[in-house]
């Protein structure tokens, strides 16, 4: 890679991007990223045990990079991970028995594996959704009335909504909910002390055998017996009328059961706690439901769940007079395009009457999250059912963030409350 030319301060907060503990201090995180958009918006961060990269902060380079996915490209690098689980999981994928998901490909075969699943997220599908997701908004909000006057909001409200929202819509036993969740917080928790199941690269990648018998098991009754479902759809997709490889299918599984709940709780805790700490945010949206659409991408850009991909450069190119090589890497800190301010006024006050919110959290571009719409539904419709009937909350101890370079928010968030 090119020779930086940054100073000593802004080698310092790059360098805070390849530290999964910085993602577990916002002042940190946020300092390091404001230090950058303002003096190296392309920055080398060279970081052991992280191959170098180039990390890119402002949100119009963000969206270029995005839109120009015949440039860069997702594979081989589209996560930040240590060079040793790299090589890993490239020699996995060279076995046939690593994880591609959508995240991992480009185009032609991304747009063609999207397909499989995209008629599950399309407006009607959401319509027909609704209904139950409000029901099961209800189950919840109830359920944190009947546990209070305190509780974790995280691990007893907020991950166990969206998990039963999304593992219903894939037709998942009740029973195995709790092993799915399980198998996400290892999958995403690999840099957190409270989540990872190991140290090594090869520790970690046992979560991945777990979810890839798990599913395995799963495609087989689907084939053999096929429900009206999102499993059996993946399980029963073609491309080009051939069956998906078995990495594939294994893959979408993966992804859609992980990524279809996580994040949407990091969304919902990091909101909740943004308005316990904006009182007066919280009692203009209690005061007026019809913000609840601008409140709640407010949420999801104050909260930001994924907070990067990576992409690689297929030719020498520049960015922002910055010479990236053919092969080298740029990391898209989405947490810093959610906050560079010539796009966002006051970007680090929470608004819930936002408008325009041209937030990334969902990424932009052929990559654009496939779950947006139902992850909006959900956020929606909890809040709606939370708020007319909340009288007092406040914290009852200190928030938690989990350590992470990838998707991750607030893992404890202990309130106290009273609710009708």
């Amino acid at each position: 890679m090119g020779t930086p030319t940054m100073n000593q301060e802004s080698q310092d907060a790059a360098k805070a991007l390849a530290d999964p503990t910085a993602y577990a201090d916002d002042d940190r995180l946020h300092s390091a990223l404001a230090h950058l958009r303002a003096n190296d918006p392309v920055a080398l961060v060279d970081q052991w045990p992280y191959r170098p990269f180039w990390a890119i902060t402002k949100h119009a380079d963000i969206m270029a990079i995005e839109r120009a996915n015949d440039l860069f490209l997702s594979e081989p690098r589209p996560l930040l991970v240590t060079a040793d689980a790299d090589d890993l999981a490239k020699a996995q994928l060279e076995a046939g028995i690593g994880l591609r998901t959508l995240i991992h490909m480009d185009d032609p075969h991304h747009r063609d594996i999207r397909k499989i699943g995209a008629d599950w997220f399309r407006p009607k599908a959401m319509r027909d959704l609704k209904i139950r997701v409000d029901e099961l908004a209800k189950r919840y909000v109830d359920r944190m009335r009947d546990i209070g006057p305190e509780c974790d909001f995280v691990t007893e409200i907020a991950v166990n909504f969206p998990l039963y929202v999304i593992l219903s819509l894939l037709g998942l036993p009740e029973d195995d909910f709790g092993r799915m969740h399980m198998l996400t917080q290892e999958m995403f928790g690999g840099d957190d002390d409270e989540y990872k199941r190991g140290t090594t690269p090869e520790e970690q990648l046992a979560v991945l055998t777990d979810f890839f018998n798990y599913f395995a098991a799963l495609t087989a009754s689907r084939r053999a017996n096929p429900t009206e479902d999102l499993a059996s759809a993946i399980a029963n997709g073609l491309i080009d009328g051939a069956p998906m490889s078995d990495m594939d299918t294994l893959s979408y599984y993966v992804i859609v059961a992980s990524a279809g709940h996580d994040t949407t709780k990091d969304a919902i805790s990091g909101g909740l706690h943004a308005l316990i700490t904006n009182p007066a945010e919280l009692a203009r949206l209690q005061g007026d439901l019809d913000l609840m659409p601008t409140a709640v991408e407010e949420m999801i850009r104050w909260s930001t769940p994924v907070k990067e991909f990576m992409r690689t450069a297929a030719e020498d190119t520049v960015v922002r007079g910055v010479p990236i090589a053919k092969g080298e890497s740029v990391y898209l800190a989405y947490v810093s395009g959610n906050r560079d301010e010539e796009v966002f006024e006051d970007p680090f006050r929470f608004d819930v009457g936002r408008d325009p919110n041209k937030h990334l959290s969902f990424g932009y571009g052929v990559h654009f999250c496939l779950g947006a719409a139902l992850a909006r539904m959900e956020i929606n419709s909890l809040f709606t059912e939370l708020l007319p009937r909340l009288e007092s909350i406040e914290l009852a101890g200190r928030p938690e963030l989990s350590a992470t370079t990838f998707v991750g928010g607030l893992k404890h968030l202990p309130i106290r409350y009273s609710l009708r």
